[in-house]
C-alpha cells in the first residue's frame, strides 16, 4: 500500500494526469500476464518479474509498478492496461 500522501503528490510522469492505486485484481491480472511471458513494458521489453502493486493512470491506459513497496515511475517501465479491465477515472464535473 502507498503511503495517501505520497500518492497525493505522484502524477504521471508522461502526462501529469492523477495516479489511482491498482486493485489486487489488475495485479493478479498483471502477474499472470508476466508469469506466461505475455508482458512487455512501454520500451518493449518482456517484464520478467511479479508486481508487489501498482499505480494506474487516470485515463487507464498505463500501471506504473511497484517493486519492493517502491513505485517506478519511469515512462519506459510503465506497464500498458487493458481496457476492459480498468476503466478511466471519469472526469470531475466543473460545477
Amino acid at each position: 500500500m502507498v503511503n495517501p500522501d505520497l500518492l497525493k503528490i505522484l502524477c504521471c510522469p508522461e502526462t501529469y494526469q492523477p495516479l489511482r492505486e491498482a486493485t489486487p485484481e489488475v495485479v493478479n491480472d498483471l502477474n499472470q500476464r508476466i508469469s506466461s511471458g505475455n508482458l512487455k513494458n512501454r520500451a518493449g521489453k518482456q517484464v520478467a518479474e511479479r508486481l508487489g502493486g501498482g499505480l494506474i493512470r487516470s485515463d487507464g491506459k498505463y500501471l506504473y509498478p511497484i517493486r519492493e513497496e517502491i513505485p517506478i515511475m519511469l515512462i519506459d517501465e510503465a506497464l500498458p492496461l487493458q481496457h476492459d479491465t480498468v476503466p478511466p477515472i471519469p472526469a470531475e464535473s466543473s460545477q
